[in-house]
């Protein structure tokens, strides 16, 4: 009788340890529809994958990213993206990188990856980083001056930013904790929206005058299109 309860007991333990590593994949895209309709099944959480037995060393390349991005933008900045679109080999894997270069006071405008924690490397030059914390931490700013070699984190979904301080170029190196981690600049998101958010609303929830905001979505509409 006994080592039935102490198999019993086992076996809800081990069905208590399944439910509770049981979670939903994070999602590899902004959105994804579900479909009853199989032929319109054209999109999955990632990418299809290929029958392993042909993949090659091209797979799991690229080549590159020792070149520096053309900055010559009105931000000054440009990112060199490596993820599942650049090596096939990525996908499932959760991981992917980016080049970003500056130019001399350029800058990486605040943004957010929905998908991913980002760690970046300091690879030449001076940057003051830092992003900011949610409302339920009274959105603080934790941010810091990183020199060639600092490393710096931005957790996931976190508003965070970089900009080259100094008189020279500046060079980093990212790593992302997804294969496609996504990216939303928030005031082109805010402000260059299609079609346009209603500027009324946006005047109040910014505080803004309403010509204001329809001379901000003015500018970045046209820089997006």
């Amino acid at each position: 009788m006994k080592s039935v309860q102490v198999l019993l007991a086992f076996a809800l333990l081990a069905l208590a340890s399944t439910f509770a590593s049981a979670s939903d994949p994070s999602p590899l895209q902004d959105i994804c529809v579900a479909t009853k309709n199989l032929k319109d099944g054209v999109f999955v959480n990632g990418k299809f994958c290929k029958d392993p037995k042909l993949a090659k060393p091209e797979d799991f390349y690229y080549s590159g990213l020792d070149k520096a991005g053309d900055t010559g933008n009105r931000l000054g900045f440009v990112v060199t993206p490596v993820n599942v679109e650049q090596i096939p080999g990525l996908n499932t894997l959760g991981i992917s990188a980016v080049r970003v270069d500056y130019a001399p006071y350029g800058q990486n405008p605040p943004h957010t990856h929905p998908r991913a924690t980002e760690i970046l490397t300091v690879l030449e030059g001076t940057l003051y980083v830092g992003f900011v914390t949610s409302n339920q931490l009274n959105n603080t700013l934790i941010a810091k001056v990183l020199n060639k070699g600092d490393v710096f984190v931005f957790p996931i979904g976190m508003i965070h930013f970089q900009f080259n301080i100094g008189k020279t170029n500046a060079v980093a190196i990212a790593a992302l904790s997804s294969q496609n981690p996504g990216v939303i600049t928030i005031a082109n998101s805010v402000f260059g929206s299609d079609p346009a958010i209603n500027p009324d609303f946006l005047a109040r929830a910014f505080q803004l005058d309403v010509k204001v905001v329809k001379s901000l979505q003015k500018k970045f509409w046209m820089n997006s299109n």
